[in-house]
């Protein structure tokens, strides 16, 4: 079974960083495209960005644009959201998605608190 595990969320202010990891296991993650999602209360789940399975082609969201950074370490079985200049409006849960075909899977989630 197919397991990702999502870890770096946090509090932190408005223009501040924070670097999300997704940590995969049991599957074969060289295969899988890799994707962000962000859900914040009240609203639905957004993709952020992507990233293929080489990690050649990453496409963001344009709110976002310019501020995050997705990358992927295929040895180390884990995917990267770089988050800079962080604002108010990136308060959400984060999740990471892997999807190969018709095999999709995803993370537990973790929460994203931009506030001063």
């Amino acid at each position: 079974q197919v397991m990702l595990v999502e870890s770096g969320g946090g509090l932190v202010q408005p223009g501040g960083s924070l670097r999300l990891s997704c940590a995969a296991s049991r599957f074969t993650f060289s295969n899988y495209a890799m994707s962000w999602y962000r859900q914040a209360p009240g609203q639905e789940r957004e993709l952020v960005a992507l990233i293929t399975s080489t990690g050649i082609t990453t496409n963001y969201i344009d709110s976002v644009k310019g501020r995050f950074t997705a990358s992927r370490d295929n040895a180390k079985n884990t995917a990267y959201l770089q988050m800079n200049s962080l604002e108010p409006d990136d308060t959400a849960v984060y999740y990471c998605k892997a999807q190969w075909g018709n095999n999709v899977d995803w993370g537990q989630g973790t929460q994203v608190t931009v506030s001063s």
